[in-house]
């Protein structure tokens, strides 16, 4: 990508005025930053400026850019092959990805489904569960159960899920299939409340209830809010007692993020399927992944028609799956977990003043995740030029402005980015 200004001009010109960004509108006011390179924690900027990231690129480039093992790992396979069907046909890297992540991921997890986003993901784990019961016989359930302030994706079954009066998709209400919704955990201990508003919906709807999905320990796009793990287990108990499904999004929390590798790993509790994605190819390429339990899977195999009835094109593309493998061997070595403790402690030591400033209503902190909520929404193109200003990549949402930086990060680029929030609260 050229550096050259009026080059510069000329591509964000077409931008602006062609191509669509994450909820945003064509010819939108709020400007696109053009980066030409990234290494490390940094994104460098066409007119020169480098940015400390802190988003890790919505949370998935956890080693940081450009990354020379996991380059090596996707050049390798690009001299194989770059893609090949996964109907009928079988490779390499899609096998070892999933002995590695049959190594790492909670006990009873056996069976992976490959799929090309975690939007997708959550799309597949609903299927499983819908089509679970349908071939047992069992088609009224065909509902799910979730709890409020829960983001799962842009697509309309994830859309169902996702919280229906704070989320993003309140306009396609009268589209997406009706769900059943419980308050969500607390971020307390008091987390009494809660686990009986399931309990009473499951008491008394359990008959037409397909699965209970949620984000584990800490809810991501619906409100960056953290609970008490302690949740999970009394909510694995009543899925039990019930005999319901129990689905885990660990899509923005898995591959270490909350200090484990997967949070459901702080209650020492597994799901019936588990969905991952994001971290799980390094921000490389996309790549996510439903995986299930044996008693998920023999049902849908062994159960006239004896398929599950999905096939993404980009199903365990090899480049993905090879880069994918890469990642989990650097986890392999051990250092994230250092590294994220370190991170954890340093975000609670430097954003804790922040919740003596007026306008800041609280500031948590789990793993490598920071947050400060706002009492009120924020000014997000005005807060992100001001973030760039100070030579650091931060995007707010709503009323809350949050870190989830590279795991590679060192302690002054982690100041600094801490730094630019207290300015921005202060």
């Amino acid at each position: 990508m050229t550096k050259d200004a009026h080059s510069v001009s000329r591509w964000l010109a077409f931008d602006r005025d062609h191509l669509w960004h994450p909820y945003s509108a064509v010819r939108c006011a709020a400007p696109a930053y053009p980066v030409v390179a990234a290494e490390g924690v940094r994104l460098n900027l066409a007119d020169g400026r480098s940015l400390v990231d802190g988003m890790s690129s919505w949370w998935a480039a956890i080693h940081g850019y450009n990354h020379p093992v996991l380059n090596q790992a996707l050049r390798k396979q690009s001299e194989d092959m770059a893609h090949v069907m996964f109907g009928g046909l079988t490779h390499l890297p899609a096998v070892e990805l999933g002995r590695r992540l049959l190594h790492v991921l909670p006990d009873g997890i056996d069976t992976i489904f490959f799929c090309d986003s975690g939007s997708v993901a959550v799309e597949v784990a609903i299927k499983m569960a819908l089509q679970y019961w349908f071939v047992q016989n069992v088609p009224e359930r065909r509902q799910l159960l979730t709890v409020r302030h829960g983001y799962h994706g842009d697509t309309f079954g994830s859309m169902s899920v996702s919280d229906p009066d704070n989320g993003m998709h309140s306009m396609f209400s009268h589209l997406v299939a009706p769900q059943l919704f419980a308050m969500a955990p607390p971020c307390s201990d008091a987390i009494d409340e809660a686990v009986n508003d399931v309990e009473a919906k499951l008491e008394r709807h359990h008959r037409r209830i397909a699965a209970v999905i949620l984000e584990p320990v800490v809810q991501g796009a619906g409100g960056m809010r953290i609970y008490n793990p302690a949740y999970l287990s009394r909510l694995r108990q009543l899925c039990d007692k019930f005999e319901t499904l129990l689905i885990f999004d660990e899509i923005a929390t898995g591959f270490g993020r909350t200090g484990r590798m997967f949070a459901c790993e702080h209650a020492a509790v597994a799901p019936d399927v588990l969905c991952v994605g994001k971290a799980l190819s390094a921000g490389y390429l996309t790549l996510a992944a439903a995986a299930a339990c044996s008693k998920v899977a023999r049902v849908l195999s062994e159960r006239e028609p004896g398929v599950f009835m999905h096939g993404p094109t980009y199903m365990a593309n090899p480049l993905a799956c090879a880069v994918a493998s890469a990642s989990l061997d650097l986890l392999a070595e051990g250092t994230w977990q250092r590294q994220v403790e370190r991170i954890e402690e340093q975000l609670r030591r430097e954003l804790e003043p922040c919740s003596q400033y007026r306008g800041v209503r609280d500031v948590r902190v789990k793993g490598a995740i920071g947050v400060v909520e706002m009492k009120q929404a924020v000014d997000v193109a005005g807060l992100c030029r001001r973030f760039v200003e100070d030579g650091v990549w931060i995007r707010p949402f709503a009323n809350l402005i949050y870190v989830m930086p590279p795991y590679v990060i060192e302690p002054d680029d982690l100041s600094r980015l801490t730094a630019a929030i207290q300015r921005v609260c202060r």
